[in-house]
């Protein structure tokens, strides 16, 4: 299991210079802007890949107006819930498979928003369609397609993956959402989703102190995920992928610091 790293794509050279910089192999990486997107900038990245030794294990979906404040902003904002947004991002996502594949990048991860839990509603068979044809443009493009894990609970997630039905949709699994969103138990959910798992998050937090408001992320061993318990799991159901660094803080000199002891600590358990 490599170490990695989530980074962004606001300038991918600079982001794997970065990940090599702190000795690591692996990285997820945001979907790099359009002006990014030329033949020349992508060859740039690709060279970029080669002569650092990094490998780029996915392109993380993201689209525009997304906010993350708060539960009722996120429902609003976020991925594929709101028909309002759904096919314009659906038609973003086709573009984006279209990078990763020029990009050699085989994985393609996003959180879609909120699975609505009443499979009769308009919202969740349009989720379940928007879905569908986004795993089919991957599928064509030699890529899965990965759920963000931790807005709904892993039975609701495995219930909608089985609804979906396409072959190359899997999960991208972050132990950590599970408790800021009080949606289930980190190790639980990882073994009902386990057989669908591409990538995963190293990342910690603790369930919100109120019903109905966001939990906190906290460095990598001092949440309430129980790390060691989480790579042992991924032992146990025979995880051999990246084991993917995230840590959301905007101070670069602590997100380093906490990038390296997190390093430091999956060393010791993988």
């Amino acid at each position: 299991m490599p170490i990695g790293v989530v980074v962004s794509g606001a300038d991918p050279v600079a982001s794997l210079e970065k990940v090599r910089s702190l000795g690591l192999s692996t990285c997820q990486m945001s979907v790099p802007p359009q002006s990014w997107w030329s033949e020349k900038r992508i060859e740039l990245i690709k060279k970029a890949v080669q002569e650092k030794g990094v490998r780029i294990s996915s392109l993380i979906c993201g689209f525009e107006g997304e906010s993350y404040r708060d539960i009722a902003t996120i429902k609003r904002t976020v991925g594929l819930l709101n028909p309002s947004m759904r096919e314009e991002r659906v038609k973003k996502v086709f573009l984006f498979s279209d990078l990763a594949k020029r990009l050699e990048v085989k994985v393609l991860q996003a959180h879609i928003g909120f699975i609505p839990e009443e499979k009769d509603s308009s919202d969740y068979k349009g989720m379940v369609e928007a879905v569908q044809r986004i795993a089919d443009c991957c599928r064509k493009n030699g890529q899965f397609f990965a759920l963000e894990t931790g807005q709904e609970p892993a039975k609701v997630l495995l219930g909608f993956i089985e609804d979906v039905a396409r072959e190359n949709l899997k999960v991208n699994f972050d132990p950590a959402n599970m408790l800021l969103y009080d949606a289930d138990d980190p190790i639980k959910a990882l073994e009902i989703l386990g057989k669908y798992v591409v990538g995963v998050h190293c990342k910690d937090g603790k369930r919100p102190e109120k019903k109905g408001e966001l939990g906190k992320e906290h460095p990598l061993g001092e949440g309430e995920v129980g790390i060691e318990r989480f790579i042992a799991k991924l032992k146990e159901i025979g995880y051999e992928g990246p084991l993917t660094i995230e840590r959301e803080i905007s101070d670069e000199k602590r997100w380093k610091e906490d990038i390296l002891r997190a390093k430091e600590l999956l060393e010791k358990l993988r």
